[in-house]
């Protein structure tokens, strides 16, 4: 697949989004598996829906005015130099799933973990082919492409419920 410079940039951009994405998501999921037995724990998870509202609104800002634009929701700001912080939301239906059945609600986080290292490694691949694309292809180039400015915002702090 031959693409413009322009569009090689902004589909690699957008990746390095959904990169950060799973790798923050990947560390929650973990520590909703590691609290699976402390008293009073509330799940949380990624607002893994706004995330994909937001990567389809800049995909289709680019298509409509060739630009690139995250656009900050509740739970996802965007700062300076490609920044995105995110901010947890409490799993209502892994809470449910752990008062009343732990082995189901470990099983969620497992599948849910599967799922997220099948779409980093997805978002990987095809980073490597747009690095690929420009002709620079070292490892060096795509671990730089890979190290993302995405922060879980307060991480200490309650998260929101999740719609």
């Amino acid at each position: 697949m031959d693409l413009p410079p322009l569009v090689r940039d902004n589909i690699g951009e957008v990746l390095v989004k959904i990169i950060g994405f799973t790798d923050l998501r990947r560390s929650v999921l973990h520590g909703n598996i590691h609290n699976l037995h402390t008293a009073g724990y509330v799940p949380q998870d990624l607002p893994v829906l706004e995330f994909a509202d937001v990567l389809d609104g800049a995909v289709t800002e680019h298509l409509q005015n060739h630009r690139l634009l995250f656009q900050d929701t509740l739970h996802i700001r965007f700062g300076p130099n490609g920044i995105m912080h995110i901010r947890p939301v409490i799993d209502e239906y892994a809470k449910t799933l752990l008062d009343s059945d732990p082995d189901e609600f470990l099983e969620l986080q497992i599948d849910r973990l599967l799922e997220n290292a099948l779409n980093r490694m997805v978002a990987e691949q095809l980073i490597r082919q747009n690095v690929e694309g420009t002709g620079d292809l070292s490892q060096a180039n795509v671990d730089e492409a890979m190290a993302s400015g995405v922060f879980l915002d307060d991480p200490s702090s309650q998260p929101d419920s999740m719609d």
